[in-house]
């Protein structure tokens, strides 16, 4: 406030005067040079105004060279903005007027009406090349704006010619000053990626292609080209093996992006695309380095993704480098490099399955049970041993001289087993000589002339899963089974059709294709026989979509009859037709909607098993969302499709960091409020979710299940515990398992569990790993995920797959009608190379005998969900944190009541 002198009276400062004695004497100075250039600017001489115009411009642009506040040239300006936009309009075309331009539009980004875009209108009307000039957060805004215009026009049909010349500046900039991720999410919105290309240089280009690879996985397909552009600059820029992993990385592309002759057009179009792709990325690497060395290293990144590659002359220059080369490409060194490493870390000594189970550690009755030699704890031995050994081409039980043991050469040992047990034990066989196919063959021969069918079904697995991911120029596997696939007997036929299926994963070969389609097709085959010929067709075919496979698979479905449908093995069939289009995501919706016309028994199941499978690795958020819903329904009589619900939220989840730890949290939602049949799923995602990456809170979550006193809950906990540790040697799951061993030491069926997870944990002791992601979790694959697994897996048997089954005795006596219905209701879900069986519980006699307490999730301190208020519980616990889930802090309202008896 001020005095008046004449009549005394206190009269209010304006404003201006106010902010004027608040400023400094330097900032009063600026804000008086600035308003006389304004008036300067308005003046008649030219001469005035362009030195008044080049004064301000020199003003703003030292200010704006740091960003960290608004510059004060810039707020002395905002009363003079409109009278300066006022006197631009009157202004005649000159070069005057282009730098009076230049200015509103710098002016503009802190002045002009939001949606204005008035910073973009100046600077178009300004002077041209000189965008970049007035700093980092200019040049920021204006891309904003871009953007927004860009659109406007594009919906209006108008030019962009314009906006595009801006845009290449401010692109050329942003890529200068180490912003290429700005760069590249500008050059995305205004559909001009193509210029990436042209302005990254060798300080540039890592992190470019980065970025690009980071956002192509949130860019629906079929729209590759951010992968594309990543393969060209690493082929500019001579980073070969980095664009042989980006051209691994394209096998989605469109086939209308490819011209085809019209004789390619032909039966097997998908077979023919893949391939095509495959050579047009990679012939392209291979032409362009003459580095021999970096060419093997191409060939050994190929024979990691079980790529079937054919190189030609050109690719590979003269004959022996060509033999060398195609070697190393089809694996053929694999065992020969796998022994080196054993032999350079030194652990090429063989384990026996006590030097895993410690069982001398162990005290009292524990101890006594684990030197039982039964038929169960043999069969685990011989997973175990197997399990290992693998690769090393020896071991204690199967590979031994006869002097050499007492009683425990590999014919003692085979014949120590019954039945199926034998079957496990030759193609366990197979296992320890994984890859060495030409040595291996010939220790497995001698099993084709025994007079027992089980172990002539063994052994033709057995060379199924010594020559997986192995390309022989002899093509041994295929000579030999192919005549076993005609032969009478089940088990025979079985193991050479199982065979074939892992000799030749992921290979599309037709041959396999015509011989195995017969077998399908054929109306009277056993149910067993053609479920295995559809996970072998499954298995051969992996992620070709290919339609007749898939014809012939849906036509042997719609053959069964009713009371075959109703069977577990059943729900095998349409596992075979997922892995058609594993990870394929919309190349699953024909034959998804094929699968509702099924019979009801199969429908939903089929249709659950193709989504989980098609979504598989892919990561998308929408597909968990609707994965989670159907596991919030209530199951009408018979229907068995949560199970692979479960396991889908694993599958999809399992492609970055931050969904697979959001899929961990809902699976805990699931377990903790979910029905029965989820619960027994859920150990299973968990373990696939995590498999061979040990994470400290699924470890802790499934060793606290593996104590539940639902029996198969438990025996998918011990499963999956060994499924999160295969191949890690992790001392912490090796404690838990072998305290297991003592609890368990009563129950055969959980101690079998707890006797393959210990293998898995030492699987090929350290040196396996059954992730099917690698390269920095970049690529996934296919072969990878299901080739070791299965190859254990399929043991043989009508009903009998060993690996990430639960291992159980059927129950001999005859069941009422009532009771097989109440079981079929009460079906458990069980993970079957990476996907699902649904197994019903027909061993409910055997549960009844047990001293335990069978109620549900009794090993878990929670109180019963009303089943009315499960999925509203579930939604809203989403957001808690696990520690405030096991408060048991739930509304009262929500609580039944419930046993409070402690757990035995």
């Amino acid at each position: 406030m001020a005095r008046d002198p004449n009549n005394a009276v206190i009269v209010p400062k304006k404003k201006n005067e106010m902010k004027d004695e608040d400023l400094s004497e330097e900032d009063l100075a600026l804000k008086k040079q600035l308003e006389l250039y304004v008036e300067r600017i308005q003046d008649s001489d030219a001469d005035l105004q362009e030195a008044a115009l080049q004064s301000m411009r020199q003003e703003i642009l030292t200010s704006t060279s740091s960003m960290t506040s608004v510059p004060k040239p810039l707020k002395f300006l905002r009363p003079h903005y409109g009278t300066l936009k006022a006197y631009y309009d009157t202004m005649a075309d000159s070069d005057l007027k282009y730098l009076l331009a230049d200015v509103l539009s710098v002016l503009a980004m802190t002045m002009s009406a939001e949606g204005e875009r008035e910073s973009l209108k100046y600077r178009l009307l300004g002077s041209e090349g000189d965008t970049v000039s007035w700093g980092h957060e200019y040049v920021r805004n204006l891309a904003g704006e871009i953007v927004e215009e860009y659109m406007k026009r594009q919906s209006e049909d108008l030019s962009v010619d314009d906006l595009m010349e801006l845009v290449e500046q401010i692109v050329a900039f942003l890529m200068e000053h180490n912003a290429e991720f700005e760069a590249v999410d500008l050059l995305m919105q205004v559909e001009d990626l193509y210029l990436v290309l042209e302005l990254v240089d060798s300080t540039n280009y890592k992190r470019t292609c980065l970025y690009l690879i980071s956002a192509a996985r949130y860019i629906p397909d079929p729209d590759d080209l951010p992968v594309l552009l990543v393969f060209a600059i690493y082929l500019k820029f001579e980073e070969y093996p980095s664009a042989l992993q980006i051209a691994l990385f394209l096998d989605n592309l469109q086939e209308n992006e490819i011209e085809w002759s019209d004789g390619l057009l032909a039966a097997h179009f998908s077979v023919y695309l893949t391939l095509f792709i495959y050579w047009q990325y990679v012939h392209q690497i291979f032409t362009a380095c003459d580095d021999l060395l970096l060419k093997k290293q191409f060939c050994y990144i190929l024979g990691q993704h079980r790529i079937t590659f054919v190189l030609d002359e050109e690719m590979s220059g003269d004959d022996e480098c060509r033999e060398i080369l195609q070697g190393i490409t089809n694996n053929g060194k694999l065992s020969e490099g796998y022994l080196m490493l054993a032999r350079d870390i030194e652990v090429m000594e063989p384990k026996s399955p006590e030097d895993i189970y410690k069982a001398h550690l162990l005290h009292g009755r524990a101890s006594a049970g684990a030197s039982v030699n039964s038929a169960s704890q043999n069969l685990a031995a011989t997973f175990v041993n197997a399990f290992v050994n693998a690769g090393f081409g020896q071991d204690k039980l199967m590979t031994v001289p006869s002097e050499a043991s007492s009683g425990g050469s590999s014919g003692n040992w085979v014949f120590k087993n019954k039945a199926h047990g034998k079957a496990s034990a030759a193609a366990s066989l197979g296992m320890i000589l994984l890859w060495d196919v030409d040595s291996g063959l010939a220790q497995i021969d001698k099993y084709f002339h025994s007079d027992d069918k089980n172990v002539i079904a063994g052994a033709l697995l057995g060379v199924g899963i010594l020559t997986c991911g192995v390309e022989h120029e002899c093509d041994p596997a295929l000579r030999i089974l192919a005549d076993y696939v005609d032969k009478e007997d089940s088990s025979i036929k079985i193991g050479a059709i199982m065979g074939l299926g892992l000799a030749y994963a992921g290979a599309q070969c037709p041959q396999i294709r015509s011989k195995l389609s017969c077998v399908l097709e054929d109306k009277k085959m056993p149910l067993d026989v053609i479920v295995f010929t559809a996970i072998s067709l499954g298995l051969v075919y992996v992620g070709s979509c290919d339609e007749d496979v898939s014809q012939t698979i849906i036509s042997a479905l719609k053959h069964r009859s009713v009371s075959e449908l109703g069977q577990p093995l059943t729900r095998l069939l349409p596992l075979g037709l997922g892995l058609l289009y594993l990870g394929k995501q919309e190349g699953v919706e024909a034959t998804a909607e094929i699968s509702k016309t099924l019979n009801t028994k199969i429908r939903k199941h089929c249709y659950m098993t193709l989504f989980s499978c098609a979504y598989a690795g892919t990561g998308d958020v929408l597909k968990v969302q609707y994965l989670l819903g159907q596991c919030a329904q209530h199951l009408k009589r018979g229907e068995t499709h949560q199970g692979p619900a479960v396991l889908g939220i694993a599958m999809v989840a399992m492609a970055e960091e931050l969904g697979l730890e959001m899929a961990i949290r809902s699976l805990e939602h699931l377990l903790r409020y979910g029905e029965q049949n989820i619960r027994k799923a859920v150990p299973l995602a968990l373990g696939l979710l995590c498999i061979s990456n040990p994470k400290v809170n699924v470890m802790d979550t499934l060793s606290r299940i593996s104590h539940d006193t639902d029996i198969e809950v438990a025996m998918a906990a011990v499963i999956s515990l060994g499924l999160i540790g295969s191949g890690t040697n992790n001392a912490r799951i090796a404690g838990m398992l072998h305290n297991l061993s003592s609890y368990y030491y009563k129950e055969p069926r959980l101690l079998f569990c707890v006797r393959i997870a210990q293998g898995l944990v030492h699987l090929g002791k350290g040196l396996l790993t059954l992730a099917p992601y690698h390269f920095e979790h970049f690529l996934l694959s296919s072969m990878e995920n299901l080739q070791v697994p299965n190859a254990i897996g399929f043991i043989l048997g009508s009903a009998q797959l060993i690996l990430y089954l639960v291992y159980k005795n059927k129950s001999s006596s005859a069941k009422s009608k009532d009771e097989m219905e109440e079981e079929e209701e009460a079906g458990s879900a069980h993970l079957v190379k990476t996907s699902i069986e649904m197994q019903d519980l027909d061993d409910h006699d055997d549960l009844k005998s047990t001293n335990r307490n069978l109620n549900k999730g009794r090993s878990l301190p929670k109180p019963s969900v009303s089943r009315q208020y499960s999925i509203n519980k579930i939604m809203k616990t989403f957001s808690l944190h696990p520690y405030e889930l096991n408060s048991g802090s739930l509304h009262e309202n929500d609580v039944e009541n419930g046993s409070t008896k402690d757990h035995p």
